[in-house]
């Protein structure tokens, strides 16, 4: 076999087979890897890899049209046919000759992302996970091409079929989808002759094992059949003995049979065994903190995902692959909205958008609306958005949560209404959802008092004054125990009542607006777009190190004095600032020096 690798990997150099294939395949990557990393700025060399696929399906065509083509249209297949080693040794030291000159061009590509980390912080692990899917993908278009070039004589036609076989494997996920969304029998069997999916699970950073078995079945099978074709010219039997044909049939019914089986055992087990996240942030994995919550899971919950299974989001898909693995209490089901568009109105009568989530148990259900899935900033002086994070896991768990909670531990947020405060921001009510927090509005001059089930109150902002009464119900509230957000507009002054529910605590507002006169902590040369010093305290260990944006801010003052009062700063300017009572008309940021 050894002998057939170095005469075969010989040839190819010795010709311009070989130096055209790498040359093209880097040639091809480098342009990608150029205009998406170096150009972009773009650390994944994934989304280089992902362009080139498609290239691959006309690269591998003409490496292959010759291992076996050429010689039977020269004849010097006898010698082959002839020779003492076994077929199955010539068969696999022709596709490792093939194999290796893929792989230098591999080895090359293999270096880039360690020159691009040249210029920045480059995720290793999920570029060589790509790298990794795309060389066994490489392999298996190998292995077929090398198949189509046994099944003809001619260099050309074992090209064309090469091509053609190569692209409906990559295809064939589109393919399927066009003949059932929803997915059949029919769309199963042919799904399993979908070569890009298990490569897309690379490229997005999972080593996956089912992936890797995939290719492995692919290439087995396709060497196994070029050696049957094979033996088939090889030997010639009289009609009295078992023709070769029926024992080669048998032995392909055999093979197949067990590339299905593995292939079924290996989709069957737990994705926390066939999966790796080699993501730099982790995106696949579950926290400790959601696994020993699954553990404890004790009720049933339906998780629809509202979109064919086919089309998906695969990242979120195998973010849900993870929580159904982790607690037999979870089913993930797939809703086709083209066939079943009225599925939603049975949970909410507004149509969530496409790949949303409806968590549901028979006490309650969750909307995840899929826009809430992935965190975006926007950049609206380019009309551009970019992508943040990706929040399934934090949302899947609240959703959870939430329906599997009795009534009774749903915590009640009332948001005090009726003197002009500011409407809470979708972002900030967002979070109390999340939080499995029930945000109800309180008008305090229709209620005797704070309701006995209210968790915290929320003032925000109000524009005109409380009246005494209203005062006094907030502050009899907090004198037995009861918890308050409040927050303040600088533009609004003497609410006499309202800053006597902060005066009860010893915290005073301090007249007009906060100018920072330290350049190290405002923001574009303008002095009241702070960026205050954060405090050390359980409240902010999650910003810790990182810049708060407080623009337009007013200062609270406290004498500390109270016995009976602990006072945590969370954000501080420095002694540098000032206040200023009329800033419209300022001429300076500084006089008035204080800390607040």
């Amino acid at each position: 076999m050894f002998a057939i690798f170095k005469r075969e990997i010989r040839s190819y150099f010795q010709t311009v087979v070989g130096w055209l294939f790498i040359a093209a395949v880097l040639a091809l990557y480098g342009l990608y890897f150029y205009a998406y990393n170096l150009r972009s700025g773009s650390p994944y060399v994934s989304y280089s890899l992902s362009a080139v696929s498609f290239i691959v399906m006309i690269a591998v065509p003409v490496l292959t049209m010759r291992s076996f083509a050429e010689e039977r249209h020269t004849k010097t297949d006898q010698l082959m046919l002839t020779s003492p080693v076994p077929l199955g040794k010539i068969v696999f030291g022709k596709y490792l000759a093939m194999v290796g000159v893929f792989s230098i061009a591999m080895i090359v590509v293999a270096l880039t992302p360690l020159f691009l980390s040249i210029y920045g912080s480059v995720p290793l692990g999920e570029s060589y996970v790509a790298v990794l899917g795309f060389w066994l993908y490489g392999c298996a278009c190998i292995a077929i091409g090398m198949l189509m070039s046994v099944v003809t004589e001619s260099q050309v036609i074992a090209a064309v079929l090469g091509f053609a076989a190569l692209f409906l494997g990559y295809m064939m996920s589109s393919i399927t989808s066009m003949i059932s969304q929803s997915g059949n029998l029919l769309t199963k069997i042919l799904n399993a002759y979908d070569l890009y999916t298990p490569l897309d699970k690379f490229m997005n950073g999972c080593l996956d094992l089912t992936g890797v078995i995939y290719f492995l079945s692919v290439i087995g099978i396709c060497l196994f059949l070029s050696c049957q074709l094979i033996q088939k010219r090889r030997y010639s039997v009289s009609t009295k003995k078992i023709a070769p044909g029926a024992f080669s049939i048998g032995m392909i019914v055999v093979a197949f049979a067990i590339a299905v089986v593995v292939n079924l055992v290996a989709n069957e087990l737990p994705s926390t065994v066939t999966a790796i996240d080699a993501t730099s942030t982790k995106l696949y994995s579950i926290t400790d903190t959601t696994k020993d919550y699954l553990k404890t899971l004790d009720q049933d919950v339906n998780i629809y995902v509202l979109a064919a299974e086919k089309n998906a989001d695969s990242t979120l898909s195998e973010t849900l692959q993870r929580y159904e693995d982790l607690s037999g209490h979870v089913k993930v089901s797939y809703v086709n909205p083209s066939t079943n568009p009225t599925f939603f109105q049975k949970y909410t009568t507004d149509a969530p958008t496409s790949n949303s989530l409806i968590v549901a148990s028979d006490a309650r259900s969750r909307v995840i609306d899929y826009n809430d899935i992935y965190e975006y900033s926007y950049d609206y002086s380019s009309y551009s958005r970019s992508l943040d994070g990706y929040d399934a896991e934090g949302q899947i768990t609240s959703a959870l949560q939430y329906v599997t909670k009795d009534s009774s531990e749903l915590p009640v947020v009332y948001e005090i209404t009726g003197h002009g405060e500011t409407s809470l921001s979708g972002g900030f009510s967002e979070a109390i959802e999340k939080a499995n927090m029930t945000l109800t509005e309180l008008t305090l001059l229709k209620e005797e008092a704070v309701p006995d089930d209210a968790s915290a109150i929320i003032i925000n902002a109000p524009t005109s004054d409380f009246s005494a009464d209203d005062a006094k119900k907030v502050t009899d509230y907090l004198e037995k125990g009861g918890k308050a957000l409040i927050t303040t507009n600088f533009q609004y002054k003497d609410l006499t009542n309202f800053e006597s529910i902060l005066k009860a605590y010893g915290i005073e507002r301090v007249d007009g607006i906060v100018m920072e006169n330290d350049s190290s902590y405002y923001y574009n040369n303008i002095p009241y777009y702070l960026l205050p010093e954060v405090e050390s305290s359980d409240y902010t260990s999650s910003v810790s190190g990182k810049y708060i944006f407080a623009p337009y801010s007013e200062a609270f003052s406290y004498d500390g004095s109270s016995d009976n009062v602990t006072y945590t700063a969370l954000l501080q300017t420095t002694d540098k600032a000032v206040s200023k009572i009329d800033a419209d008309n300022a001429t300076t940021s500084r006089k008035r020096r204080r800390r607040y």
